[in-house]
């Protein structure tokens, strides 16, 4: 059975890009836009890793990570931080809040693939 990957952005292209890059490698792509849903959506029906946007409509992914970290359910699902913010403070924000990888826009898209991979193939 595929991997799924939930990955919770609201650009359009964003989306589009990962989602043709991960289904191309067999994984299953879920896709949510919106912060404030986004962690009940986690818990309908838990990936085996998220993609986690940092700026999103109705609340951060920081906080989206935070309740993610705090619930037993959702605590250790990978969690790839992705951001056009790149600054310092904010991957570290991201792995403080329990990130298991921290990834800047723009990405290439061997970049994506390999991180993917690696976070839940081990």
């Amino acid at each position: 059975m595929a991997k799924r990957v939930l990955l919770i952005e609201d650009e359009p292209n964003i989306i589009e890009a990962i989602s043709f890059i991960l289904t191309r490698d067999g994984w299953t792509v879920h896709t949510h836009s919106d912060g404030e849903t986004a962690a009940d959506r986690v818990r309908q029906l838990p990936p085996d890793m998220i993609i986690l946007d940092v700026m999103l409509p109705g609340r951060s992914g920081f906080d989206i990570l935070r309740d993610l970290r705090a619930d037993p359910q959702t605590e250790t699902i990978p969690v790839m931080m992705l951001t056009a913010r790149g600054q310092t403070k904010d991957r570290e924000m991201a792995m403080r809040l329990g990130a298991s990888h921290f990834m800047t826009k723009p990405f290439s898209n061997a970049e994506v693939l390999e991180h993917v991979r690696s976070l839940v193939e081990g």
